[in-house]
């Protein structure tokens, strides 16, 4: 009988969760197919732009042939983490009225919001490099599964740094201006125009506190068949991670209690 009660409530879960899937979709894109669209395009052109002028600049890549690709690697990894950081932050506020709902639970809106960007962005990452191999700028990934798992580490990444700044901004509204001021460095020291390996061994030292940088150099070492980064630590990565989620729902069960 509670395996059969189990059953059903996870079933109810699941389609509770699904229902708030569809609701974030309409919202944020709005009823008509090409919001959806738009949102999937306007970085894919964003990036391509980005990388017109960056590629102008710096001819020569740090890896490979193609700058191109290079910095596609880094600002498309980079971005779904910024994301997820940014929209899961104001989640709470957002659907404070579907609380009143019994069924509905402040995980649900989190994990909802998150399979929305998660799947947009994997759709952005799979069109833009599909352009790119079929417009013969880039080679299919040497090893798809290091590709597929750096998609994933940065997806819980921002999962849990998203979880975290909803919770922080329940408690401190001023946290959203202040987190924005102090992310904002990070786009220039996760490797996203860089390699590490390039850098004397005290400043990768440093460099190698910051998780996005190893979910990066990842990416480029699923990437690229010859690539071997000597500051990735996979285990350093999904260990932060794992602390960061524990820290994200721990801290978000708790504040739900203290509300009640």
């Amino acid at each position: 009988m509670d395996m059969t009660k189990q059953d059903s409530l996870l079933r109810t879960q699941i389609r509770v969760i699904g229902a708030l899937v569809l609701r974030e979709t309409r919202v944020t894109f709005g009823k008509a197919k090409m919001g959806y669209l738009w949102a999937i395009m306007e970085p894919i052109f964003g990036t391509a732009f980005l990388t017109l002028i960056f590629s102008i600049v710096t001819r020569h890549p740090p890896i490979g042939t193609s700058f191109t690709l290079f910095f596609a690697t880094g600002i498309l990894t980079f971005q779904f983490y910024s994301k997820l950081a940014d929209s899961l932050m104001a989640v709470f506020q957002a659907n404070r009225g579907l609380m009143a709902y019994p069924l509905v639970k402040e995980v649900d809106v989190v994990i909802a919001r998150f399979l929305l960007i998660a799947a947009t962005y994997t759709t952005i990452i799979i069109v833009f490099f599909g352009g790119l191999i079929a417009l013969q700028i880039a080679d299919y990934p040497a090893h798809l599964d290091t590709v597929l798992l750096a998609i994933l580490a940065v997806a819980l990444l921002g999962l849990g740094a998203g979880l975290t700044n909803a919770v922080v901004m329940m408690l401190w509204p001023t946290w959203k201006q202040l987190h924005t001021v102090l992310t904002r460095p990070l786009f220039f020291i996760s490797g996203v125009f860089f390699i590490p390996s390039n850098f004397p061994p005290d400043i990768r030292y440093i460099l190698s506190w910051n998780p996005i940088l190893h979910c990066i150099e990842l990416f480029r070492a699923g990437y690229y068949p010859m690539y071997n980064p000597q500051t990735l630590d996979v285990s350093y990565l999904f260990f932060y991670i794992a602390i960061l989620l524990l820290i994200a729902f721990g801290s978000e069960r708790l504040y739900r209690k203290h509300q009640k």
